[in-house]
């Protein structure tokens, strides 16, 4: 079942899952700034959600702003996969991803994220476990190989799961995000899409920092959805454009000209409302955690590492905001 899937536009543009990065918090400044097509939740642990579900629930926290939202899982147990399925479609999620290429040592111990790529058999499972726990449509992220590129054994795997979507990450997990995303991977992924399960939304992801060469990409290698992981750290107008024009016109979509420039002050105000978004999750997170983004919006210019320096030093919004004036 694709339900939202079936009515983005062509090509749709998604925000990638980063843990502790696309958190509530930062989602809601990206909501305001510039919607993408579709918003994907930081990862969540599917055992986590079965064990001590309440922490965690944190994660799983959206605005009526944000639809349509996928909310990403991982795990190795089907039936934690089940648990956490019904309990997404519960809480209004538009559809459910199941992380198959995250690299962390940690998630890969527990035989998911990218280890998923090495057992196929199960990984084939959870998805068939995902699809019958809910009637949310259920999406993939995955990688085009282990230590090596391996589209041609390990994608028809996946789309004879008949997923509604697969995003791939052109990089292989031995390669993490070392080198620069190949992109003629996804010219082969579709073909194999093509021949074995049209149906199937194929999204890439990789090295996209703007919605012109998202688009490019898109029509060079005819995949159905660019995702945009790190070109938002610091840019909550990455998808500025999209949410400005009529969706139901994908040439006016991109004819935008040259994006717009955001000077330091407006990068300050967002980097102040983010830190007090915050300050509103709940259960809190520690404030250490907001630091990265200080050093993703505070760069680039005469005086950065200076400005920067004192801003690390912040402890909380209230914090941020004093040195902020006194700057």
């Amino acid at each position: 079942m694709k339900l939202f899937w079936n009515h983005l536009p062509e090509p749709f543009f998604a925000m990638a899952p980063m843990k502790d990065v696309t958190d509530v918090a930062f989602r809601a400044l990206i909501a305001k700034h510039g919607k993408p097509d579709v918003f994907w939740t930081e990862f969540v642990s599917a055992d986590g959600l079965y064990h001590t579900a309440a922490p965690l629930l944190r994660d799983l926290q959206f605005s009526a702003d944000e639809h349509p939202i996928v909310a990403q899982i991982f795990s190795s147990k089907p039936e934690m996969i089940a648990h956490a399925t019904k309990l997404i479609a519960e809480l209004g999620f538009d559809g459910v991803d199941i992380n198959m290429g995250c690299p962390d040592c940690a998630i890969e111990k527990q035989g998911s994220g990218a280890a998923m790529i090495k057992n196929p058999k199960l990984a084939i499972k959870l998805i068939q476990v995902a699809k019958e726990a809910s009637s949310l449509p259920v999406s993939i992220k995955t990688r085009v190989g282990y230590n090596k590129e391996s589209l041609d054994e390990w994608l028809p795997v996946l789309l004879e799961a008949d997923p509604a979507a697969i995003t791939i990450h052109l990089r292989t997990r031995k390669e993490l995000s070392l080198v620069p995303a190949n992109w003629e991977f996804m010219k082969k992924a579709v073909a194999i899409r093509n021949k074995i399960n049209p149906k199937v939304l194929l999204i890439g992801n990789g090295d996209v920092a703007s919605i012109g060469k998202g688009k490019r990409l898109a029509e060079e290698t005819g995949c159905d959805g660019i995702m945009i992981g790190r070109a938002v750290f610091g840019n909550p107008w990455v998808f500025e454009g999209l949410s400005r024009l009529n969706l139901d016109d994908s040439d006016l979509r991109f004819n935008l000209g040259n994006p717009r420039e955001h000077g330091l002050d407006e990068k300050l105000v967002s980097l102040l409302e983010l830190a007090q978004n915050f300050e509103k999750i709940n259960p809190p997170k520690s404030f250490a955690l907001l630091k990265k983004h200080i050093k993703a919006f505070v760069t680039g210019f005469s005086g950065a590492s200076a400005l920067r320096a004192k801003l690390m030093e912040a402890n909380s919004s209230a914090d941020l905001e004093q040195i902020i004036k006194n700057t």
